[in-house]
């Protein structure tokens, strides 16, 4: 009944998934590797590669080739001394530690040896060993075997085939072998099978009818049986095969396979490098298409005209690492991008990228103008989560990104402060240049890591010829001729000048200034006709501010009671007078003005104080609306004046009106 049950739910898989087509971690029992299958002429010579892993016990330890039988395996040689009877003189096995791989050498081949082997390393039968099949025959041709790619985790496989001239304009391709056939893998029409999407790339070899295939990320399924052809497979042209294998090295680090950015902000990618045997070998990076990778930037200073002020490459050689920043980051930089160089096409490595909607870390405005010889302040503001970091402001070239000294390393020109209450680092220029013109970074850093950035564009331009002083300039006068670009207020007065912010109290000083600068202004100086009017209308508002100020005053009595002396103001009793007959509640006849404790002096108001009083009323009444006559004519002859007539104000100052009570 089980079994019934079991079959039944059977049904319900596919036939065969994307993940069943390939070897899982699993299904991969040993990480030595060699030939599947060894092919030799009678009489003949053969050689045997087999790889491991080059650990350390892996490089001191025995390694073997022995000879299946219904016993176990038999040790034919290995590198302890041993040679069975029967192969001494015509067998040898030799180690090569540092490439991680031992060869078996046989000689004078007869049909007997024949048969299935295993190559390993330690003792006979205990897993680290791999099978290989010997088939002797007479000839004249034996079949060619696979060529052998014994590859770490996540590294980068470079396949090469060739097939000659006759082949140059047929399709190329690179198929993986299956049970059904060879699944295509990538071919030169740009075809590109869903799981090599951004990892796998073809491209043409110098010599004619050669070419190349590259995968990158190389995983556990990745291992297996691969073809590469020109023509199409299983109708015409040639194939080759190659065998890989992938094995996992612990001490190996691991490579971000997918990067998340943000929209509006950066990505930080990492490419490892073993030292280049040639100093003149290029290390570049590319944006993965179809049918090839298109260059953005390399270590030769090129960068592409498109990413330029985006993009900036760091050379690390003390950790053997090549750091890429691209900033502005938009929905069309989704995609693979790969690492190069044009000396080892094992080092070569992938990253997706994939751009989110959010919120980008550091903000500030991306494009400021200013003119040449101004003053800016280039602004970063940062969050919370970057207050540990260090922050920096750096320009942008073709060759990288040059830091820019802090506030406390001060050098002539620009500098970088950081307000840590306000969280932004500021880049500021005391006088900007035309030289300073271009890209700027903002980013944080920490141990050393390349972290977020933010660029921004200054633009420096010339001062204008026509950036004049509002004060200087009188648009509405048509004879008026334009001044130097250079023109400034002058900071003294001169023929027509009314000095500025110079205001007095005193009426009669201002009304004698007033008719001075309008006799003054009556010459022929056009800089005279420009100020008048403005000084004119500066002078009218202080005279009436004093004028408003004087009749306050003397709308002010000082009263004396004991030793305290007051101001009391003279509308205050008009308002009595006037309003008392409705709010007679809020009038007391008599005023108390504290001294001290709970003793008051009182003082009531006589008939004849009362009388006197009201002449003083009416009397300071007559002197305000004097004043007030005085000031319009002193104004009407000052507004004349600034016209370019002539007027004369009056010398005499207005009559002493104060009084006391």
């Amino acid at each position: 009944m089980t079994l019934l049950v079991f079959i039944f739910l059977l049904t319900f898989f596919p036939a065969e998934s994307a993940i069943s087509r390939y070897l899982p971690k699993a299904a991969i029992s040993s990480p030595v590797f060699g030939p599947r299958q060894v092919y030799g002429l009678l009489d003949g010579s053969v050689t045997v590669k087999c790889f491991y892993p080059p650990t350390r016990v892996n490089r001191h330890d025995r390694k073997y080739w022995c000879r299946e039988s219904s016993m176990g395996c038999t040790t034919i040689v290995s590198t302890s001394g041993y040679t069975a009877s029967g192969y001494k003189g015509r067998i040898s096995i030799t180690d090569y530690p540092q490439a991680g791989n031992f060869q078996i050498n046989i000689s004078e081949l007869t049909i007997a040896d024949t048969g299935t082997y295993q190559c390993g390393v330690g003792i006979n039968g205990r897993g680290l060993s791999h099978k290989a099949s010997l088939d002797v025959s007479k000839g004249p041709h034996i079949p060619e075997g696979a060529e052998l790619f014994y590859v770490k985790l996540h590294s980068t496989l470079t396949m090469s085939c060739s097939f000659g001239k006759e082949y140059v304009s047929v399709r190329k391709y690179l198929c993986k072998m299956e049970k059904n056939g060879c699944l295509n893998i990538i071919d030169s029409t740009g075809k590109v099978d869903e799981d090599y999407v951004g990892r796998v790339l073809l491209s043409n070899e110098e010599l004619p009818g050669s070419f190349s295939v590259v995968i990158t990320q190389m995983g556990w399924e990745d291992s297996g049986l691969y073809l590469c052809g020109a023509g199409s497979y299983g109708e015409n042209g040639e194939t080759k095969e190659l065998d890989v294998h992938v094995y996992e090295e612990t001490n190996v680090p691991q490579r971000k396979s997918t990067i998340i950015g943000v929209k509006e902000s950066s990505a930080t990618f990492e490419c490892r490098y073993e030292p280049l045997r040639l100093k003149s070998s290029v290390k570049y990076w590319c944006k993965w298409r179809q049918n090839g990778c298109a260059r953005i930037i390399d270590n030769s200073g090129f960068v592409s005209p498109l990413y330029e002020g985006r993009v900036a490459m760091y050379d690390n050689p003390g950790n053997q690492t090549v750091t890429i920043v691209l900033n502005q980051l938009k929905n069309g930089d989704n995609g693979y991008y790969w690492c190069m160089t044009d000396e080892v096409k094992e080092q070569q490595s992938s990253t997706e990228l994939k751009i989110i909607d959010g919120e980008p870390g550091l903000t500030g405005k991306k494009e400021v103008e200013v003119q040449d010889g101004s003053r800016v302040d280039l602004t970063c503001s940062y969050p919370c989560k970057y207050y540990s970091y260090e922050k920096y402001w750096c320009k942008w070239s073709n060759t990288g990104c040059s830091p820019m000294l802090a506030s406390d390393q001060r050098q002539p020109g620009p500098d970088v402060t950081c307000d840590t209450d306000n969280k932004t680092v500021i880049l500021s220029f005391d006088s900007v240049a035309k030289a300073d013109q271009g890209w700027y970074w903002c980013g944080v850093k920490r141990n050393g890591l390349f972290g977020e950035t933010m660029a921004v564009y200054l633009s420096v331009t010339d001062e204008s010829n026509d950036d004049h002083s509002p004060d200087l300039l009188d648009v509405d006068s048509p004879s008026n001729a334009e001044p130097p670009s250079h023109a400034e207020p002058p900071s003294h007065a001169e023929g027509g000048f009314v000095p500025r912010g110079r205001a007095s109290g005193d009426a009669g000083v201002q009304s004698a200034a007033a008719s001075e600068s309008s006799e003054q202004s009556s010459g022929p100086s056009t800089t005279a006709l420009v100020l008048g009017p403005v000084g004119a209308m500066i002078l009218v508002l202080v005279t009436a501010f004093a004028i408003f100020k004087y009749r306050h005053l003397k709308r002010s009595d000082l009263v004396s009671v004991g030793s305290y002396r007051t101001n009391i103001s003279m509308s205050d009793f008009e308002s009595v007078k006037e309003y008392g007959a409705s709010n007679n509640a809020c009038v007391k006849e008599s005023q108390e003005t504290q001294l001290g404790g709970d003793e008051f002096i009182t003082t009531a108001a006589t008939p004849e104080s009362a009388a006197e009083t009201k002449a003083a009323k009416r009397s300071s009444k007559e002197d305000a609306d004097l004043a007030y006559s005085t000031f319009l004519l002193t104004s009407s002859s000052v507004v004349q004046g600034g016209s370019g007539g002539d007027s004369a104000a009056p010398d005499t100052s207005p009559p002493n009106w104060e009084g006391q009570v």
